[in-house]
């Protein structure tokens, strides 16, 4: 048991050392708990059943990829970035810079939900605007991981949120109304520390030539917010998230057709390999995306999805799970959550393997204590999400500040992250009663 979790922890440190892909790592554990669980005296046959149990649940997550790939390519392409961008920018106050830089990255964090695709974007438009106007660096990361993060969490076309419902077995729609309502005290905090930030770090001037090249490379029309708003509307009237995501690529593909005037193969193309302009100071901001973009990420949470079933069926955690156990009569169950998120988010350094290994060591205490899996849900989206992106190391933070330009200087001002489990600490017992936990409808 022993010598198979320290291999499983040194394959992964040599992934992220050396830059492969995590699922290597991910892949080896699968054969190293599969032969811990074949010497228990399981089968193959059996733990193949354990593996895909766990590993169907997030078949749907994989599906939801395709179209968040499609959207972060095509929003590129039919101009929708370059509309946020151009006219957050068009706004900006010299005393209000790191608080827009927030306020914006949160509102296309929402729509596109997807923390890297906003980083690498509008992040990155935000930081040459920071370093030419002479703003603090670590400030205006800080603020721009604090909006991305914002998205990650609670957007209906996040990766992540869709993760949890699958694994959880939560309908996605009521976790989302959920953390919006276990948001609203960290995100006022927020708001108030950015506006004192922004007044104390100013911006002196915005470099215009960025604005030039978004206005001579895209034709900016207010065509190019249809996408967004069928994928934040659609979704208040309960249109299944698959069908509001389909509607938003079906759209931003025909904009990218008859609004910027892109051929029909090259639109194909940026769908399926990601947008790339031929403007070279736009090319380093605005490429991206894509159906492909998303194979690694699938690949790991697949992979992770089942391994969580042998480790789940052989039942290797139970010893670990009986300390955690001990640990939320101590602490609570939202304690629990957090040190079990902190120490998988420091060792596994992936923010959907953290979110995986929680529910599987924690999920048992939940129904034991009969608590809904929604509040289950909602205790790893306010830990396991947004903790992993204030650990330096984990994947989660370590690629935004390198796409960034920053050290981990920047992660004291991305208050965000931080504020919500904080918030959701204190005030859980106003959405979450231990005398009131009521067992909600299940989800296969």
């Amino acid at each position: 048991m022993i010598a198979a979790v320290a291999l499983f922890a040194c394959a992964m440190l040599f992934c992220l050392i050396s830059g492969l892909n995590l699922a290597f790592a991910i892949l080896l554990g699968l054969v190293l708990f599969g032969l811990l669980g074949h010497k228990q005296g399981f089968t193959l046959r059996q733990m193949g059943a354990m593996a895909w149990e766990k590993g169907k649940k997030v078949l749907i997550v994989l599906r939801i990829f395709i179209f968040i790939g499609a959207i972060t390519a095509l929003w590129r392409s039919c101009g929708t970035i370059a509309l946020f961008t151009y006219y957050g920018i068009r706004v900006i106050t010299p005393s209000l810079f790191v608080l827009v830089a927030f306020l914006l990255t949160s509102l296309i964090s929402f729509a596109l939900g997807t923390s890297f695709g906003v980083i690498g974007t509008v992040g990155i438009i935000l930081m040459t605007l920071a370093r030419s106007g002479g703003v603090s660096e670590a400030v205006t990361a800080g603020a721009i991981l604090s909006g991305a993060y914002f998205g990650d969490r609670c957007s209906p076309a996040s990766s992540s949120a869709s993760l949890v419902a699958a694994v959880t077995g939560t309908k996605l729609y009521d976790n989302l109304r959920a953390m919006l309502k276990t948001g609203v005290l960290p995100l006022a905090v927020t708001l108030a520390a950015y506006a004192v930030l922004s007044a104390r770090h100013p911006i002196v001037t915005v470099d215009e030539a960025m604005l030039d090249a978004l206005q001579s490379s895209f034709r900016i029309s207010l065509w190019a917010l249809v996408p967004a708003v069928l994928m934040l509307v659609l979704p208040l009237f309960k249109v299944p998230i698959r069908l509001s995501m389909g509607l938003s690529v079906l759209s931003a593909f025909f904009i990218t057709l008859f609004v910027q005037h892109m051929q029909l193969f090259e639109t194909l193309k940026a769908a399926v390999v990601g947008y790339y302009p031929s403007d070279g100071q736009l090319s380093a901001i605005i490429s991206g995306g894509g159906i492909l973009s998303m194979w690694k990420s699938a690949v790991i949470v697949f992979a992770t999805g089942l391994l969580s079933g042998v480790l789940d069926g052989t039942g290797v955690l139970t010893p670990l799970q009986h300390q955690l156990e001990k640990l939320a009569g101590k602490s609570g169950l939202c304690g629990a959550m957090v040190t079990v998120s902190l120490g998988c988010g420091m060792t596994l350094c992936n923010q959907s393997i953290v979110v995986m290994m929680a529910q599987q060591m924690l999920g048992g205490v939940y129904k034991t204590e009969g608590r809904s899996r929604e509040e289950e849900a909602v205790d790893i989206e306010n830990s396991g999400i947004v903790l992993s992106a204030a650990i330096p190391w984990n994947i989660a933070c370590s690629i935004p500040l390198a796409m960034l330009g920053v050290n981990a200087g920047a992660i004291p001002y991305a208050i965000l992250l931080y504020m919500i489990p904080l918030c959701y600490g204190l005030t859980k017992k106003r959405f979450y009663r231990p005398g009131k936990a009521v067992e909600k409808e299940r989800v296969a």
